[in-house]
């Protein structure tokens, strides 16, 4: 069936979690965690192991493909030069010598979140809110403040690429949601309500591997297909993440809309969303002893207003 515009609004309509957690919700499918899953989580904790899936924020993944977005700059604003050289030693009686530095970077430049504000469906956000709650000021509604002691839980991984034999699956492979679900069933996972999925389409390994990031922040990427909204929803997850710049599958599937996928999952059905997540060591790891879940914590930034935040989430086995 083509995509078209109205059938990205009925499915909008269709999917929507507008009202379900009442009409002054600001954290949306998070509310799928129950205090009980957090604990069943943590004792899914058997080996100690732990694996970071923040990318270094030292890829020069941004190409200017979308939203001005530029790569992280550090800076250093101290340094052992300055200490070894007597700088920071004054009058020579009292004094500290150390490194400092600082960072200046996009909210989402590499691994982060999309808070709830983050993306609008026509003049609205997700449960309602006005689109114009998001201000220079920051979002005064479903920025990612508000979300900031909900990112933890039963993390599940979804190797696609690897399910299917493959390094990397290609540029414009849509994955559908049976691609998801025999994917789960060959890695004999079972999806739960309030689960945290991870999508691994190797994407990012391949650009890693051949040192060269054109294209892959708003370019031609494997990512899931615009139907997987519905599996998003009736599965009742926490939140969907992957190992590409934006999750969906670009190309996109309709030249009416850009990133389609996106007008549903966020401000429809309302759910959170991580990107660009480095899943390379923690794959291995799930296809060498057979396990694909784990605890997972994803703190964002205490960024009151914030439409995204930077992470370097944590899975643990």
């Amino acid at each position: 069936m083509t995509l078209t515009r109205a059938k990205i609004y009925e499915t909008a309509k269709k999917l929507s979690n507008w009202g379900r957690w009442g009409k002054d919700d600001q954290i949306g499918t998070l509310n799928n965690i129950e205090p009980s899953d957090i604990v069943a989580a943590a004792q899914l904790i058997r080996k100690g192991k732990v694996f970071a899936l923040g990318l270094s924020l030292k890829e020069p993944i941004q190409s200017g493909l979308f939203g001005g977005r530029w790569n992280p700059v550090h800076q250093m604003l101290a340094t052992g030069t300055d200490a070894a050289i007597g700088k920071q030693d004054g009058d020579g009686k009292a004094y500290l010598r150390y490194a400092d530095d600082g960072i200046n970077m996009p909210c989402q430049a590499s691994t982060q979140w999309d808070a709830l504000a983050h993306i609008f469906l026509d003049d609205k956000m997700y449960n309602g809110y006005e689109a114009t709650e998001v201000t220079v000021q920051g979002a005064a509604k479903l920025g990612i403040e508000h979300v900031r002691d909900k990112m933890v839980g039963r993390g599940v991984l979804l190797d696609v690429a690897r399910h299917k034999g493959l390094d990397s699956l290609e540029d414009g492979y849509a994955i559908t949601n049976k691609d998801l679900d025999d994917c789960a069933k060959a890695q004999g996972v079972e999806i739960r309500k309030g689960d945290f999925v991870i999508v691994r389409t190797g994407h990012q390994e391949r650009c890693l591997a051949k040192k060269d990031w054109s294209g892959y922040a708003g370019g031609d990427a494997p990512g899931l297909a615009f139907e997987t909204a519905h599996w998003i929803r009736e599965n009742d997850i926490a939140a969907i993440c992957a190992d590409t710049w934006g999750c969906e599958v670009r190309p996109n599937e309709t030249d009416e809309a850009n990133q389609p996928w996106h007008w549903v999952v966020i401000p429809a059905i309302g759910i959170s969303m991580g990107e660009i997540f480095y899943v390379k060591e923690l794959a291995e790891d799930c296809a060498q002893d057979g396990v694909y879940e784990f605890f997972f914590v994803a703190p964002p930034l205490h960024l009151p207003g914030g439409a995204g935040s930077p992470i370097n989430p944590q899975a643990i086995k």
